[in-house]
Protein backbone atom coordinates (compact mmCIF):
# COMPACT_ATOMS: atom_id res chain seq x y z
CA UNK A 1 0.00 0.00 0.00
CA UNK A 2 2.58 2.36 0.81
CA UNK A 3 4.54 1.82 -2.70
CA UNK A 4 0.93 3.10 -4.12
CA UNK A 5 0.73 6.24 -1.92
CA UNK A 6 4.17 7.06 -2.89
CA UNK A 7 3.31 6.67 -6.52
CA UNK A 8 -0.01 8.64 -6.05
CA UNK A 9 2.23 11.38 -4.93
CA UNK A 10 4.96 11.45 -7.54
CA UNK A 11 1.87 11.48 -9.88
CA UNK A 12 1.79 8.46 -11.88
CA UNK A 13 -1.70 6.97 -11.01
CA UNK A 14 -1.24 3.88 -13.38
CA UNK A 15 1.90 2.75 -11.24
CA UNK A 16 -0.50 3.13 -8.10
CA UNK A 17 -3.29 1.59 -10.02
CA UNK A 18 -1.17 -1.25 -10.69
CA UNK A 19 0.27 -1.89 -7.43
CA UNK A 20 -3.31 -2.33 -6.05
CA UNK A 21 -4.16 -4.78 -8.51
CA UNK A 22 -1.40 -7.01 -8.08
CA UNK A 23 -1.32 -6.36 -4.19
CA UNK A 24 -4.83 -7.49 -4.55
CA UNK A 25 -4.27 -10.51 -5.95
CA UNK A 26 -2.16 -11.91 -3.30
CA UNK A 27 -3.50 -14.87 -2.48
CA UNK A 28 -2.87 -14.56 1.64
CA UNK A 29 -2.82 -10.57 3.05
CA UNK A 30 -2.85 -9.86 6.42
CA UNK A 31 -5.70 -7.44 6.25
CA UNK A 32 -7.04 -7.54 2.89
CA UNK A 33 -10.11 -5.40 3.86
CA UNK A 34 -7.70 -2.29 4.47
CA UNK A 35 -6.47 -2.81 1.10
CA UNK A 36 -9.49 -3.18 -0.61
CA UNK A 37 -10.66 -0.34 0.99
CA UNK A 38 -7.98 1.90 0.08
CA UNK A 39 -7.94 0.65 -3.48
CA UNK A 40 -11.18 1.61 -3.85
CA UNK A 41 -11.24 4.86 -1.84
CA UNK A 42 -8.18 5.86 -4.49
CA UNK A 43 -10.52 4.99 -7.34
CA UNK A 44 -13.38 7.15 -5.85
CA UNK A 45 -11.04 9.75 -4.93
CA UNK A 46 -10.33 9.84 -8.77
CA UNK A 47 -13.85 10.07 -10.20
CA UNK A 48 -13.40 6.48 -11.48
CA UNK A 49 -16.85 5.27 -10.49
CA UNK A 50 -17.23 2.32 -12.73
CA UNK A 51 -13.46 1.37 -11.57
CA UNK A 52 -14.98 1.74 -8.01
CA UNK A 53 -17.94 -0.20 -8.65
CA UNK A 54 -15.62 -3.04 -10.26
CA UNK A 55 -13.90 -3.30 -7.70
CA UNK A 56 -16.71 -3.79 -4.98
CA UNK A 57 -18.28 -6.51 -7.02
CA UNK A 58 -15.19 -8.37 -7.58
CA UNK A 59 -14.67 -8.13 -3.45
CA UNK A 60 -18.35 -9.25 -3.23
CA UNK A 61 -16.97 -12.58 -5.53
CA UNK A 62 -14.42 -13.27 -2.42
CA UNK A 63 -16.61 -12.41 0.43
CA UNK A 64 -20.47 -11.40 1.13
CA UNK A 65 -19.59 -9.81 4.48
CA UNK A 66 -22.78 -7.46 5.22
CA UNK A 67 -20.76 -4.54 5.83
CA UNK A 68 -18.88 -4.91 1.52
CA UNK A 69 -22.84 -4.70 0.69
CA UNK A 70 -23.48 -1.32 3.30
CA UNK A 71 -20.46 -0.10 2.10
CA UNK A 72 -21.82 -0.40 -1.57
CA UNK A 73 -25.25 1.09 -1.38
CA UNK A 74 -23.30 3.78 0.40
CA UNK A 75 -20.80 4.45 -2.38
CA UNK A 76 -24.59 4.12 -4.70
CA UNK A 77 -25.62 6.42 -2.99
CA UNK A 78 -22.89 8.73 -3.13
CA UNK A 79 -23.05 9.06 -6.51
CA UNK A 80 -24.80 12.25 -7.42
CA UNK A 81 -27.04 10.79 -10.07
CA UNK A 82 -30.95 11.07 -10.43
CA UNK A 83 -30.16 7.15 -9.97
CA UNK A 84 -28.30 6.56 -7.19
CA UNK A 85 -30.81 6.14 -4.69
CA UNK A 86 -32.80 3.33 -7.41
CA UNK A 87 -29.06 1.82 -7.89
CA UNK A 88 -28.70 1.61 -3.42
CA UNK A 89 -31.98 0.04 -3.14
CA UNK A 90 -30.97 -2.53 -5.62
CA UNK A 91 -27.71 -3.31 -3.63
CA UNK A 92 -29.78 -3.98 -0.29
CA UNK A 93 -32.27 -5.82 -2.54
CA UNK A 94 -29.61 -8.22 -4.17
CA UNK A 95 -27.74 -8.18 -0.83
CA UNK A 96 -30.99 -9.56 0.93
CA UNK A 97 -31.07 -12.19 -1.84
CA UNK A 98 -27.17 -13.05 -1.42
CA UNK A 99 -27.37 -12.82 2.62
CA UNK A 100 -30.20 -15.41 2.63
CA UNK A 101 -28.64 -18.32 3.90
CA UNK A 102 -25.92 -16.65 5.52
CA UNK A 103 -25.67 -15.64 9.21
CA UNK A 104 -28.86 -14.18 10.81
CA UNK A 105 -27.52 -11.43 12.66
CA UNK A 106 -25.39 -10.41 9.41
CA UNK A 107 -29.41 -10.60 7.89
CA UNK A 108 -30.52 -8.73 10.66
CA UNK A 109 -27.71 -5.75 10.03
CA UNK A 110 -28.32 -5.08 6.84
CA UNK A 111 -32.26 -5.03 6.89
CA UNK A 112 -31.47 -2.25 9.39
CA UNK A 113 -28.89 -0.52 7.51
CA UNK A 114 -32.05 -0.86 4.58
CA UNK A 115 -34.40 0.48 7.05
CA UNK A 116 -32.41 3.46 8.29
CA UNK A 117 -31.92 4.11 4.71
CA UNK A 118 -35.76 3.99 3.41
CA UNK A 119 -36.35 6.12 6.32
CA UNK A 120 -34.05 8.94 4.89
CA UNK A 121 -34.80 8.06 0.81
CA UNK A 122 -37.80 6.23 0.52
CA UNK A 123 -41.25 6.70 1.33
CA UNK A 124 -43.82 5.21 3.28
CA UNK A 125 -44.40 2.45 1.12
CA UNK A 126 -40.73 1.16 0.92
CA UNK A 127 -40.62 1.11 4.36
CA UNK A 128 -42.87 -0.79 5.09
CA UNK A 129 -42.01 -3.20 2.27
CA UNK A 130 -38.72 -3.36 4.77
CA UNK A 131 -40.78 -3.55 7.59
CA UNK A 132 -42.03 -6.52 5.99
CA UNK A 133 -38.93 -8.47 5.60
CA UNK A 134 -37.43 -7.29 9.59
CA UNK A 135 -37.77 -11.11 11.48
CA UNK A 136 -39.10 -11.82 14.66
CA UNK A 137 -37.04 -12.10 17.72
CA UNK A 138 -37.61 -15.67 19.37
CA UNK A 139 -36.14 -16.70 22.71
CA UNK A 140 -34.63 -20.43 22.53
CA UNK A 141 -32.67 -23.00 24.89
CA UNK A 142 -30.23 -25.79 24.17
CA UNK A 143 -28.21 -27.80 25.96
CA UNK A 144 -24.36 -26.71 27.48
CA UNK A 145 -21.58 -29.49 26.94
CA UNK A 146 -18.30 -29.09 28.69
CA UNK A 147 -15.16 -30.07 26.48
CA UNK A 148 -15.45 -33.68 27.30
CA UNK A 149 -19.08 -34.17 26.44
CA UNK A 150 -20.56 -33.92 30.33
CA UNK A 151 -23.72 -31.81 29.94
CA UNK A 152 -23.35 -28.60 31.81
CA UNK A 153 -26.98 -27.60 31.85
CA UNK A 154 -29.15 -25.14 29.70
CA UNK A 155 -28.76 -21.52 28.24
CA UNK A 156 -30.82 -19.16 26.56
CA UNK A 157 -30.48 -17.78 23.34
CA UNK A 158 -31.94 -15.69 20.45
CA UNK A 159 -32.91 -16.68 16.92
CA UNK A 160 -34.45 -14.91 14.20
CA UNK A 161 -36.94 -16.19 12.09
CA UNK A 162 -37.22 -13.88 8.92
CA UNK A 163 -40.57 -13.81 6.82
CA UNK A 164 -39.45 -14.69 3.75
CA UNK A 165 -37.86 -18.05 5.42
CA UNK A 166 -41.23 -18.93 7.11
CA UNK A 167 -43.33 -18.56 3.96
CA UNK A 168 -40.32 -20.74 2.01
CA UNK A 169 -41.30 -23.58 4.69
CA UNK A 170 -44.37 -25.99 3.79
CA UNK A 171 -47.34 -24.25 6.06
CA UNK A 172 -47.32 -27.00 8.98
CA UNK A 173 -50.27 -25.46 10.10
CA UNK A 174 -52.18 -26.04 6.24
CA UNK A 175 -50.76 -29.58 6.89
CA UNK A 176 -51.96 -30.12 10.42
CA UNK A 177 -55.70 -29.10 9.46
CA UNK A 178 -55.76 -31.50 6.33
CA UNK A 179 -54.54 -34.20 8.66
CA UNK A 180 -57.23 -33.86 11.30
CA UNK A 181 -59.57 -33.11 8.13
CA UNK A 182 -58.87 -36.98 7.05
CA UNK A 183 -59.05 -38.31 10.62
CA UNK A 184 -62.87 -36.63 10.62
CA UNK A 185 -63.98 -37.71 6.93
CA UNK A 186 -62.62 -41.48 8.02
CA UNK A 187 -64.35 -41.36 11.90
CA UNK A 188 -67.78 -40.36 9.86
CA UNK A 189 -66.86 -43.17 7.31
CA UNK A 190 -66.57 -45.83 10.89
CA UNK A 191 -69.90 -43.70 12.38
CA UNK A 192 -71.84 -44.33 9.06
CA UNK A 193 -70.24 -48.03 8.55
CA UNK A 194 -71.66 -49.06 12.44
CA UNK A 195 -74.56 -47.47 11.99
CA UNK A 196 -75.48 -49.62 8.49
CA UNK A 197 -74.09 -52.87 10.38
CA UNK A 198 -76.72 -52.35 13.28
CA UNK A 199 -79.42 -52.08 10.80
Amino acid sequence: MKFAELECLLGDLDRARAIYELAVTQPRLDMPEILWKTYIDFEVELGETDRARELYYRLLERTQHVKVWLSLSQFELSIADENSTTKARRVFEKANEQLRNQDKEERLMLLEGWKVFEIEHGDEESINKVNQKMPKRIKKRRKVETADGTEAGWEEYFDYIFPEDESARPNLKLLAMAKMWKKKKEDETEVSKDAEDDE
